[in-house]
């Protein structure tokens, strides 16, 4: 009687969960040949107190769920594919419900459950029921179809494995992420931002301390100290705020306020949120360094070339904008990448100033300043027909505003040699004769003579 208990059970234990169900035929011839052993199992005694009755229970967890499904190769895991994975994801389930709450065996069999729904979405296929375009917090999502590049998730700073898992790209400010990750995503898309509220912060690390902030991350709100304990607290050079280590990866950018006051362009820790707003900032012409710091334009001589040199730039547009060859030729359009350059000459982007640290910005607009002036002077008759001559001395060669040895009346833009204009008086005698010929036309008429 011992042997046909202890053979009862281990057929019980070693029942294969995954086996197709047998057919009626199948069901009877079965049931021929098994009749001693029902028998056998009839006589078995009652399973202590506390034990469920659903004899599945044991052989679940031993052939599916208990083995570790990370290191074990597939070869050697029973479930290997998507199908049986799921039907030991519902089998899982069954079991769940039919051990009692809150036991321990029940407790093992849900982390059993998270475990095979895991394996299954790094087995499942990234194009099933996968949403190529995802819109969420003003982040438009676009699924990336790239498999052998290696990135990192920017929610939970893990590495995203392309080839078993789907993960997803914003167009507007390349924020990445797994597909899983989605759902948990709390800031909204930095260009937005960008667009309805384009501004720096131009104090220089504007600290207020951990206690203002609660001794929590500025961004996520964990707990965060000095001491590393529980979390590292990492300052962001740019909003001068602390952060945790997940939000601040202590990547390095350059700092517009350190630029603007300091002429400094040393790269800083900044938080990765930031770093995205920055890159996306660097080529906007948001800067007004006369009103930030007009002593700049002083010691930068680099500074002071590129404003002369975008001021003749201004006083060139207007020859462009009504000659048809120039409009034909698009010269215009060689400062496509600074189109602020033919708006003004007060704004500036991060980028103008590291071109013009680095010596690139003065190349490149003496080049387009040369290719401007031969147009102007030498190619077109045009533009040459609007030149002018000095009214002071009556001498000398035709004119244009942007010469270097010119003056300009800013009241009727009139031209003249600047040694002439200085030498004689500092009244433009245009402007001086519309002033008389205005006068002349409303003074009050004299009395009759015939009268």
């Amino acid at each position: 009687m011992e042997y046909d208990e202890k053979l009862a059970r281990f057929r019980q234990a070693h029942l294969n969960p995954f086996n197709k169900q047998l057919g009626p035929r199948q069901h009877e011839q079965r049931a021929s040949e098994e009749a001693p052993d029902i028998a056998s199992e009839e006589a078995l005694p009652d399973l202590p107190p506390g034990e469920p009755e659903f004899h599945c229970t044991e052989r679940v967890m031993d052939l599916g769920l208990s083995e570790d499904h990370f290191s074990r190769p597939v070869g050697l895991f029973l479930a290997s594919d998507i199908q049986q994975l799921r039907q030991a994801i519902e089998e899982c389930k069954q079991v769940i419900l039919e051990l009692p709450e809150h036991s321990e065996k029940q407790k093992d069999a849900v982390v059993r459950l998270i475990h095979l729904r895991l394996k299954l979405q790094e087995l499942k296929d990234p194009n099933e029921d996968e949403p190529n375009i995802r819109v969420l917090l003003e982040h438009r999502f676009y699924k990336e179809k790239s498999k052998s590049v290696k990135q990192t998730c920017d929610k939970c700073n893990t590495i995203i494995w392309g080839l078993i898992q789907t993960w997803y790209t914003c167009t507007g400010c390349y924020y990445r992420c797994h597909s899983k990750c989605l759902n948990l995503i709390s800031k909204p898309c930095v260009r937005s931002k960008v667009s309805h509220q384009a501004e720096y912060e131009l104090n220089i690390c504007p600290e207020t301390g951990l206690d203002s902030q609660d001794y929590r991350c500025a961004e996520c709100r964990a707990p965060i100290s000095l001491r590393g304990v529980p979390s590292e607290a990492r300052q962001c050079d740019y909003t001068g705020q602390y952060y945790c280590s997940h939000c601040h990866w202590n990547d390095l950018a350059i700092i517009p306020a350190r630029v603007v006051h300091n002429w400094d362009f040393e790269p800083r820790k900044a938080r990765a949120g930031d770093m995205r707003y920055l890159a996306l900032m660097v080529s906007r012409p948001v800067l007004r360094l006369r009103e930030i710091n007009p002593l700049l334009f002083n010691y930068v001589e680099e500074l002071v070339e590129i404003r002369k040199l975008r001021q003749d730039i201004l006083l060139m547009k207007p020859y462009f904008i009504t000659c048809k060859e120039a409009m034909e030729a698009r010269l215009l359009l060689q400062l496509q990448d600074r189109q602020h350059f033919v708006e003004n000459d007060e704004m500036y982007s991060v980028q103008d100033l590291l071109d013009a640290r680095t010596g690139r910005l003065g190349c490149s607009l003496t080049e387009t300043h040369t290719l401007f002036a031969k147009h102007i002077k030498l190619d077109c008759e045009r533009c040459q027909a609007k030149g002018f001559v000095c009214e002071l001395c009556r001498e000398g060669d035709v004119l244009f505003p942007f010469d270097s040895h010119t003056s300009v009346c800013t009241e009727c833009s009139a031209v003249f040699h600047r040694d002439c204009y200085y030498d004689n008086s500092t009244t433009c005698p245009k402007c001086a004769r519309l002033t008389l010929r205005k006068q002349s036309l409303f003074q009050e008429p004299g009395p009759d003579v015939d009268a």
